[in-house]
């Protein structure tokens, strides 16, 4: 197994909810944040959600941010296989940030 520490940035360009980052079918990930920021003085929502392989989208995040930045998450968030986290702003190109966090690439496990 391979540790790769990696971090992904995105840009809120729509107020639809927008793919952030997509767990590989052969890796776990383990969020360390999940970084915002919104640098006007308008309010903005922010929320984070988490799909689950197979399941529903759930909300797990949420920020309002005015000439601020926030992490969406407050401790580490894993993600398993084919696992995603989207997020959604209220307001279109007004929201930007990272995701950092650690792949664990077992790609090139045996059995």
């Amino acid at each position: 197994m391979t540790i790769k520490y990696k971090s992904e940035t995105f840009n809120l360009a729509t107020t639809n909810i927008t793919l952030v980052l997509q767990c590989p079918a052969d890796a776990t990930i383990i969020i360390k944040n999940v970084q915002a920021v919104h640098d006007t003085a308008s309010n903005v929502d922010t929320d984070l959600f988490i799909t689950k392989s197979g399941a529903s989208r759930v909300q797990i995040g949420h920020a309002s941010l005015n000439k601020s930045t926030d992490n969406l998450i407050k401790e580490s968030l894993n993600l398993e296989a084919d696992d995603s986290i989207e997020m959604q702003a209220g307001t279109a190109s007004e929201v930007s940030g990272v995701v950092s966090y650690a792949l664990l690439d077992r790609s090139q496990q045996n059995g």
